[in-house]
């Protein structure tokens, strides 16, 4: 048995990765902020595999070692981290509030940073896999996103010197920098005739067991995915 635990995992691409790894034989805990949102997606998830809804906020410290004691004492090991919990807040400099800029550093960088810190004792022992879900945001920047970018970017740098740090501990790590997909990000209400030419959730669920099955001597440490076809084309 293998396990998986996957932060903002109620919907979108969390979601998706967690079906993914379900129907691979993961038991997959998922995490939220809202416990009722963790419970409703556990209850459909729950049809592919073992699954466990827990409440967590990755900005807080305890609350992510909680998460993570509460996975061991059901299933005794971590070897799946994918830190996906992220939000948007896009605002031209002069109007981006204090507020929005440290919910967006705190939950999308520091954030990532308290997911491993708390799973890393468990991930050393089953010599296990790291994702981070950055963004072609974290490369591209763009006007009104000054506070998206520097959370990305800074994801970005940080998840690359984290696979430095662990892979002598025999741990992947790897960043997944998704361009437009197709889920409720930033308040977008998901089409599946308008946005039929974006990345959809379940191809990123494809890509992370893809990139599980690589050969134990073969890293890809970033991988930028975005849309075949352009918006308009």
């Amino acid at each position: 048995m293998k396990v998986a635990v996957i932060t903002g995992g109620s919907k979108g691409i969390g979601y998706a990765v967690a079906a993914s790894l379900l129907k691979e034989g993961y038991s997959v805990a998922i995490t939220s902020r809202n416990i009722a949102s963790a419970n409703e997606a556990a209850s459909k998830l729950v049809a592919f595999g073992d699954v466990l809804a827990i409440e967590a906020d990755v900005k807080n410290y305890q609350s992510q070692e909680e998460a993570i004691n509460l996975v061991l004492e059901k299933w005794g090991r971590i070897d799946v981290l994918i830190a996906n919990a992220g939000i948007g807040s896009f605002a031209s400099i002069e109007e981006l509030t204090l507020d929005a800029w440290h919910e967006t550093i705190d939950t999308n960088l520091t954030g990532v940073f308290y997911s491993i810190k708390a799973s890393l004792n468990a991930i050393k022992q089953s010599k296990g896999y790291i994702f981070t879900i950055s963004s072609l945001a974290g490369t591209n920047f763009f006007e009104g996103g000054s506070a998206y970018n520097a959370s990305k970017f800074g994801l970005t740098g940080f998840t690359q010197a984290v696979m430095l740090d662990l892979r002598k501990h025999g741990i992947k790590v790897s960043t997944i920098m998704p361009g437009s997909v197709s889920t409720y990000f930033n308040h977008h209400e998901p089409d599946q005739d308008k946005d039929s030419w974006k990345i959809q959730p379940e191809d990123l669920g494809q890509l992370v067991v893809d990139m599980l099955r690589m050969p134990a001597r073969t890293l890809p440490s970033k991988v930028e995915i975005r849309p075949t076809t352009p918006a308009g084309s």
